[in-house]
């Protein structure tokens, strides 16, 4: 058995002593936007620093903490603050958390993160589902030898991301007059916000928004067999006035800002699911 192998079924025997649900849906919410946690029925909260193998959260706006509860009814899992790989860890123990979701038996993965606008159709708050992302500036987590346990060797990613989960959110935001924008994700490495050179380029690429997470995520949930949504807050606009700069402050607020509107179209996913 591989150490990976290893760390992840001695990391989920753990989780089992603690909770022994049926888990199906498995949620991690990006900066600034952990207050969804607030709204489920929780029945077992783990720090992470208690669970064996797992990462330390060290961003603002990151709780970090493993939520075991309800929403609408359905078990869910919910990370509460994640890792990033500006943060110092390798792709393998950013995704690290994905892999013990599947092996607990998930099988359905809701993402949310804070990310840039960078078409001009973007504004300050907007909701903006993603429907494919660039993966070309941060490392692939599945390189190295294959988990055949855990997927197969080159995993398709024609789809990233569900398009009948897309659809079935945004008949909830049709419902609850909610504006959701559709878009491609570009994920980076950070911790520095873009260059407007960089921006630009992203923009040339056809990226919509930018961040510094979900794409890595992404890739091992989908190696791993799971259906996966995303969505981005746009908590700022790359292409601008020349004099305004970007704080993790105001980011951390605009997700705040945009969270009711998050939670709900969440909230009816998994009831729907």
């Amino acid at each position: 058995m591989s150490a990976l192998m290893q760390e992840l079924k001695e990391t989920v025997a753990f989780i089992q002593s603690r909770y022994s649900k049926e888990i199906k849906i498995g949620i991690i919410l990006g900066s600034g936007l952990g207050n969804l946690a607030n709204d489920i029925e929780s029945e077992l909260e783990i720090p992470y620093h208690e669970i064996p193998n797992f990462p330390l959260s060290t961003v603002k706006g990151h709780k970090g903490r493993l939520i075991f509860g309800k929403l609408n009814g359905k078990n869910v899992l919910v990370m509460a603050g994640r890792f990033h790989f500006y943060e110092g860890y390798s792709a393998k123990q950013v995704t690290f958390p994905i892999r013990v979701m599947r092996l607990l038996g998930v099988t359905t993965l809701l993402l949310s993160n804070a990310a840039g606008g960078v078409q001009d159709k973007m504004e300050v708050g907007d909701l903006m589902i993603i429907n494919d992302h660039i993966s070309l500036f941060q490392p692939n987590p599945l390189i190295g030898p294959n988990e055949e346990e855990l997927g197969t060797r080159f995993p398709d990613m024609s789809e990233p991301y569900s398009k009948e989960l897309i659809q079935k959110a945004e008949a909830i935001a049709r419902a609850n007059n909610i504006d959701l924008k559709l878009g491609v994700y570009c994920g980076v490495t950070g911790p520095t916000f873009e260059t407007r050179a960089e921006y630009k380029l992203i923009h040339t690429l056809g990226g919509d928004a930018v961040g510094m997470s979900t794409v890595q995520e992404t890739i091992v949930a989908k190696h791993s067999g799971m259906q996966v949504f995303a969505i981005s807050v746009i908590t700022d606009i790359g292409i601008r006035e020349d004099e305004n700069t970007i704080t993790h402050e105001e980011v951390l607020q605009a997700a705040k800002d945009a969270e009711p509107k998050l939670t709900l179209l969440f909230g009816g996913l998994v009831a729907d699911l």
